[in-house]
């Protein structure tokens, strides 16, 4: 005979507060100890579905998930780039037009925030939060959080942004009409040493690269490549 009184008590005092696993684990145990009717006892005590419980059964005889996992493989809610089939190319035609990146390198920075990047996303019709947004940013299209950089010189002119748009506009359209595109930056410059420059790299960690404390020009070498 299925007692059920017994089993809620430690379903209340012990079982609900596993883990996944657990739960199912605990679940299955019970369902076997109590014999005829147990497996309906127990889905009725602990809420669990009959065939979450059947699974525990399977786990209870095999090795079950294993390696401390407490799903199986592959299972688990699905990411919303997965889900929403054009979120990353939305967000990549948003990121693209304020996109920045250093010539000499491959690596690629936005100067629009995760959070402004998540509003514009979430008008269009996506539903996404900053940290998703951020995190997409680094995974599926490859940009990197970086340093700030000194660029600003002096007061902005009214018509800056206008020059770079219709930079990107004209890009797009070479692009779409299979044209190449060849970007040059003639404004690039560096010290010549052991200087400290603007940017970042990776390195181990507690172990940056080591520069000169004072800027001053070298004579021999010069002051910029």
């Amino acid at each position: 005979m299925v007692s059920r009184e017994a089993i809620r008590q430690r379903w209340e005092v012990f079982g609900s507060k596993l883990d996944e696993r657990g739960r199912r684990l605990f679940a299955a145990a019970e369902a076997r100890t109590a014999g005829r009717g147990g497996h309906a006892a127990v889905a009725e005590i602990t809420g669990l579905a009959r065939s979450t419980i059947g699974r525990g059964l399977n786990d209870l005889d095999t090795s079950g998930p294993g390696n401390g996992r407490v799903r199986r493989k592959g299972g688990g809610r699905r990411e919303v780039a997965d889900l929403d089939a054009t979120l990353v190319s939305d967000l990549q035609s948003l990121a693209e037009p304020a996109t920045m990146g250093d010539p000499m390198r491959p690596l690629k920075w936005v100067s629009k925030s995760p959070a402004k990047l998540a509003s514009a996303l979430c008008n269009a019709g996506h539903t996404v939060c900053a940290n998703t947004v951020a995190k997409l940013l680094e995974t599926r299209l490859e940009y990197s959080r970086q340093v700030n950089r000194k660029t600003h010189e002096g007061t902005n002119h009214p018509d800056r942004d206008a020059q770079f748009e219709h930079i990107n506009a004209s890009v797009l359209a070479a692009q779409v009409a299979g044209q190449p595109v060849i970007s040059v930056d003639t404004k690039k410059k560096e010290l010549v040493g052991n200087y400290r420059n603007g940017g970042s790299d990776y390195r181990p960690k507690g172990d940056p690269a080591c520069v000169n404390v004072h800027d001053f020009p070298n004579k021999e070498l010069g002051s910029y490549d």
